[in-house]
């Protein structure tokens, strides 16, 4: 009996052990599965991202005229196509799936890399090495258009990378997914909100705009009802104040008559608006952009910002958030930047940044051209057409600024605004422009 006894606790005890066991090694291996597949994902997502570099650069590459510039964004077209196919590699697709794809990863890349040392050399590219770059453009901006498509599939559930694994052995990938058509894009083969244009550069430390001495937390305070106007406020709250930001300021909460929930941000020196944000819904849309755009300038003019002009939007819920760039006489000054947000069912205006403004806002001496529009529009390939020109102040990664002939125009159906230096005639920057359904994008 009691061996019986033991033999039952005994394998009682296998039983437990062996459950435990098998338990572990299934949980171990999900959490490998999806270890798995976030690799996969964030892999998938690298080449999404280095493809649509690859299209911006190798669009830029057609309008540019300048050799060293031109070099500079044929380097940028051999880096990210390296890129690409690097990433392409961790994919978990056998190798023949993506061959011609690779293919053409690697022919941009050595061709590029070839027209680049050649603008290095002085040597200007020809009118075949256009035609050439612009090949390469149309089939990077097809596998952009595949990669993107395959995106909404992963982010959807349609498709996953167990399935492409499965797939590689046992059936067509196009069952399952959009891969396919990366590959017959290329069988006959031998881009609050997004700050726009220049935004990376919008900080410095001079804090040109921020004028005045420092208030206190009461002042601020009293700054704050007035921006908003006291009679539309039923409470006003402290909410502390924040120094380690690049404005440090005075922070208050509102709750307006209608009960609206306002933030608003008061810099320490000089009492300046610095943000304002009041989040509501927005049920229809009732005016237009257009009518939003002149709303959202007449309320900078009544807050005290003159000669804003509208540059880049984005539309999004109900919303649309406008920047706005101060023009000194003729002159865009790019870097004198302000967001204003707006409600399309009635104008209101519900948003407002003004730090790129803080941060580089004063009257600049303008320089005098040293070379003619004329001048200036001959340093761009002859291949393009012109739909609008004007003069612009811009920013650089070196905190410095230059005084610029811009162009905007389009080759074949890219957009492009194109950058001239007004005083030595260099070509200072190339930037293309996507019409989005919600705004516009520009890299």
């Amino acid at each position: 009996m009691k061996k019986n006894k033991l033999w039952v606790v005994i394998t009682i005890i296998s039983l437990v052990i062996i459950t435990i066991l098998g338990y572990s090694l299934l949980n171990q291996k999900e959490v490998y599965a999806i270890t798995k597949e976030n690799e996969y994902n964030m892999a998938f997502y690298e080449v999404v991202e280095y493809v649509q570099n690859l299209k911006t650069y190798l669009a830029k590459s057609m309008i540019s005229k300048s050799a060293e510039h031109g070099a500079e964004i044929l380097t940028h077209v051999w880096r990210e196509a390296n890129l690409a196919q690097a990433y392409l590699g961790m994919l978990p697709i056998e190798s023949q799936e993506l061959e011609n794809t690779e293919k053409f990863l690697n022919q941009v890349s050595e061709y590029s890399y070839s027209l680049s040392r050649k603008n290095i050399e002085g040597e200007g590219l020809t009118d075949d090495d256009i035609e050439k770059i612009k090949e390469m453009y149309n089939y990077s901006n097809d596998l952009s258009n595949t990669l993107n498509e395959m995106s909404v599939e992963l982010n959807n559930g349609t498709l996953t990378w167990n399935d492409l694994m499965k797939n590689t052995e046992d059936s067509e990938i196009s069952e399952v997914s959009t891969f396919d058509v990366v590959e017959e894009n290329f069988h006959e083969y031998t881009g609050l909100i997004y700050d726009g244009a220049f935004s990376e550069h919008l900080t410095s430390s001079e804090k040109r705009g921020l004028t005045g001495d420092e208030i206190d937390e009461e002042t601020a305070k009293a700054k704050a009802e007035d921006f908003i106007g006291k009679d539309n406020i039923k409470n006003i709250q402290n909410n502390g104040y924040v120094e380690n930001g690049d404005i440090p300021v005075y922070r208050f909460e509102i709750t307006s008559n209608d009960e609206q929930k306002i933030g608003i941000s008061i810099s320490k020196k000089g009492g300046h608006i610095v943000f304002l944000n009041s989040n509501r819904e927005v049920k229809e849309e009732k005016i237009s952009e257009e009518d939003a755009i002149s709303k959202g300038k007449e309320y900078l003019s009544s807050k005290g910002f003159e000669n804003m002009q509208e540059t880049y939007y984005i539309k999004q819920n109900g919303f649309i958030t406008i920047n706005y760039a101060y023009k000194q006489g003729d002159v865009l000054i790019y870097a004198d930047l302000i967001k204003v947000k707006i409600a399309l069912d009635n104008g209101e205006i519900v948003g407002l940044e003004t730090t790129g403004y803080l941060n580089n806002h004063y009257e600049r001496t303008i320089p005098t051209n040293k070379i003619t529009i004329e001048e200036a529009k001959e340093k761009l390939t002859n291949k393009i057409e012109i739909t609008g020109e004007g003069m612009a102040i811009i920013p650089t990664e070196w905190k410095t600024e230059k005084f610029c002939y811009e162009f905007k125009g389009k080759i074949d159906d890219i957009t492009f605004i194109a950058y001239i230096n007004a005083e030595t005639g260099e070509e200072e920057d190339i930037l293309i422009v996507t019409s989005l359904e919600n705004g516009t994008l520009v890299e």
